[in-house]
């Protein structure tokens, strides 16, 4: 895939993602890159447990992009989460 390909395809995975996660979008340069870093978490789960990842520029990466996305977005708000809580 080209790059225009990737940062298209990590806009649209991150602004779902972000919209299932925090019910809002998280901007587009922060949509783009969680995205695109969605689309290797995802390529990587989906190999892990025998799917195919990221194939192009279709419904299928994009599915995997947003769900890896989703875990990533997961694990960003739990680790801020903890951080920003106080201790006693």
């Amino acid at each position: 895939m080209s790059i225009i390909a990737w940062v298209v395809l990590g806009l649209i995975a991150g602004f779902i993602a972000s919209k299932i996660v925090n019910k809002s979008g998280a901007g587009i340069i922060l949509d783009i890159v969680l995205g695109v870093v969605g689309a290797f978490v995802g390529g990587i789960i989906f190999d892990f447990v025998g799917g195919s990842g990221v194939t192009g520029f279709n419904l299928w990466s994009l599915f995997v992009a947003v769900v890896g996305a989703i875990v990533v977005l997961v694990i960003y708000h739990a680790i801020a989460g903890r951080r920003s809580s106080p201790t006693p």
